[in-house]
């Protein structure tokens, strides 16, 4: 069966639930690097989560017109909404993190200053940084087949951390000196507690890990902390580990 490539289009570029017109890179990704023509198949998203299997029926240089042959029912995304905040990575490892975090299920991203955050970055690194961010998240919902694209919010603080995770159901942290200890607290304990639909924002440390305070501050904040196995995992695995335990534990053990 052959697999079609999935485009997400933006709502004002929805004519009808019949008629979509893609416009931006994607336009160049159709017509010169899949080299696609009038009649081929492709999958258009709405950002409302639905999909269709369309006909391209016009190609442009600017634009690329297809037609909906069918509406897709498509199950594919996790049945709870996990949002990673992650600490500032150093490197490129946030884009390994966005970029597999996304074809694993996350919701949404919130890269966060840690204290011990290497990587400093001031306001103009980070507008562009967000922009290679979203493409990044774009093309891995493309891939996967995803049908949202996670949202990435900008760095926020470790207040901000704190602050926003009021809006979530469950709240957790992996934190490696729970690995070295004989009375930890299992991930499966915390993931028997989670019911369908809810907000989990999971917060992983950076490579230097958490401060003494910071780990003070989440489980005042009421923050589970919370084991990924008994080794010590990278920055850049546990945020994947914890993702792929998820989606095993609500989707394949159901």
């Amino acid at each position: 069966m052959l697999l079609l490539q999935r485009y997400f289009v933006s709502e004002s570029n929805w004519s009808t639930d019949d008629v979509v017109t893609i416009t931006g890179n994607d336009v160049h990704h159709i017509t010169r690097v899949m080299r696609m023509d009038k009649g081929d198949e492709i999958i258009c998203n709405h950002l409302d989560g639905r999909s269709a299997t369309c006909t391209i029926e016009q190609v442009s240089s600017d634009f690329v017109i297809a037609n909906v042959v069918e509406w897709r029912d498509e199950k594919v995304e996790l049945p709870v909404h996990v949002t990673i905040a992650q600490g500032l990575p150093k490197s490129d490892k946030l884009d390994l993190i966005l970029q597999k975090g996304t074809e694993l299920g996350a919701s949404a991203f919130i890269p966060f200053q840690a204290d011990r955050s290497v990587v400093k970055w001031d306001q103009k690194k980070i507008v562009k940084k967000l922009d290679r961010f979203k493409k990044i998240v774009k093309e891995a919902s493309e891939q996967s087949h995803r049908s949202f694209i996670p949202t990435v919010e900008s760095i926020y603080s470790f207040k901000q951390l704190l602050e926003d995770s009021q809006n979530y159901d469950v709240k957790l942290f992996a934190y490696e000196e729970e690995a070295r200890s004989d009375n930890f607290q299992k991930l499966s304990d915390v993931l028997n507690q989670i019911q369908i639909n809810h907000k989990v924002i999971a917060c992983i440390g950076p490579e230097g890990g958490y401060t003494i305070e910071e780990v003070n501050a989440l489980k005042q904040a009421g923050f589970h902390s919370v084991r990924l196995g008994p080794r010590i995992l990278r920055t850049e695995t546990a945020s994947l580990y914890l993702l792929a335990s998820i989606s095993y534990h609500f989707e394949e053990l159901r």
